[in-house]
């Protein structure tokens, strides 16, 4: 019997029309996910410089609130009242139990809105809590 007849002797080459739709897949991904890092950051906000600040990697789902000069809070450049993140960051803390938590406070904010973030994020038994913080221009 022969059977070579019925094997191909070309093999398949490389398939582009699978490669481009992972590209573009990618390519999406990455766009959505600078977007949503820039929502974090609320414009406007000078956050102040330190001496002894290390910068540490960015830790999977950390809650970045932002505190500004008239002691104003954001999440994600929305506005948030006190009930509402202290209701947020409780029902983060229920799921997630070493939840991070990133303050950045402008450098004219009062102690007093830092304080009441702080208080919050105790009531909820949210203990990883850093502060954002600029290198000194100066500094080697």
């Amino acid at each position: 019997m022969n059977f070579k007849k019925y094997i191909r002797d070309n093999p398949l080459g490389f398939q582009m029309a699978p490669m481009i739709d992972i590209i573009f897949i990618l390519l999406i991904h990455f766009m959505v996910a600078t977007i949503f890092a820039q929502w974090e950051n609320k414009l406007g906000i000078q956050v102040p410089s330190a001496d002894s600040g290390i910068r540490t990697d960015r830790q999977p789902g950390e809650v970045i609130i932002n505190i500004d000069a008239e002691g104003g809070m954001y999440i994600n450049s929305k506005p948030i009242t006190a009930q509402r993140l202290e209701s947020l960051l409780g029902q983060i803390a229920e799921t997630f139990k070493s939840q991070p938590v990133v303050v950045r406070a402008d450098q004219n904010t009062r102690h007093k809105d830092v304080i009441k973030v702080l208080d919050i994020c105790r009531k909820v038994d949210i203990w990883n809590v850093a502060f954002s913080t600029l290198p000194r221009e100066n500094a080697p």
